[in-house]
């Protein structure tokens, strides 16, 4: 019996150093992080109706996404694109002329799959939504606006409602994948109407924007 015995635990404890080989490597890996902000810089190049009235524009990025799966993120986002329509123009107001400038906002919402690598060191990633799109113009406060601000009734917007498609890759900075370094590209696809805006016409518009973008992140 004793022989026997001796095997059997001899047995049992390869089994344990087995399973503790295949599950130390598994816990030492990093857990997938869930919040993640990312501020990013880039350009926006208007494309379709926009092309002929619009210029590609230094534009920053600000997103937030919650990654309730290691493949799948849900994302909200803004990308402000400054001056596509070179607006140089003035309002003259009660303390002087003011200048006025154009900016445009594009506010994705949607969602991602995510193919994580090398224990989620390299995440790369594709998906989209829908996009909100605004164009407005505005003037330069006095006192940037700190006291006061003064209205522009002579500034123009236009609006509307779209779709976006994403794909890009990001790369931990870090053991403990906190930080991390990222380069985004986005097609944003939609139509707007409102105001004449620079040398766009008061009419529907098709429009269409490709953003590239790289960015830093952090996560936890």
């Amino acid at each position: 019996m004793e022989p026997g015995g001796a095997e059997g635990r001899h047995k049992s404890g390869m089994k344990i150093l087995a399973l503790l080989a295949i599950a130390v490597p598994l816990l030492a890996q990093p857990a997938y992080r869930k919040h993640n902000f990312t501020a990013a810089a880039g350009a926006g190049l208007p494309r379709a109706d926009l092309q002929s009235f619009l210029n590609d524009s230094f534009g920053l990025g600000f997103a937030y996404g919650f990654r309730f799966h290691p493949n799948f993120q849900a994302d909200i986002g803004l990308d402000a694109i400054f001056h596509a329509a070179r607006t140089r123009d003035f309002f003259r107001s009660e303390l002087g002329d003011l200048r006025i400038r154009d900016y445009q906002y594009l506010v994705p919402f949607g969602m991602r799959t995510i193919l994580p690598l090398a224990r989620d060191k390299v995440l790369v990633y594709g998906g989209g939504g829908g996009a909100y799109m605004k164009y407005r113009e505005a003037i330069r406060q006095p006192f940037g606006g700190v006291y006061f601000r003064l209205e522009c009734p002579v500034c123009d917007s236009r609006s509307g409602w779209g779709y976006y498609a994403l794909v890009g890759t990001s790369v931990a900075l870090d053991r403990y994948q906190h930080f991390r370094f990222s380069v985004t590209g986005k097609v944003y696809r939609g139509n707007t109407s409102g105001d004449k805006f620079g040398a766009i016409p008061a009419l529907r518009t098709k429009d269409q924007w490709i953003s590239l973008m790289a960015g830093l992140g952090f996560s936890y």
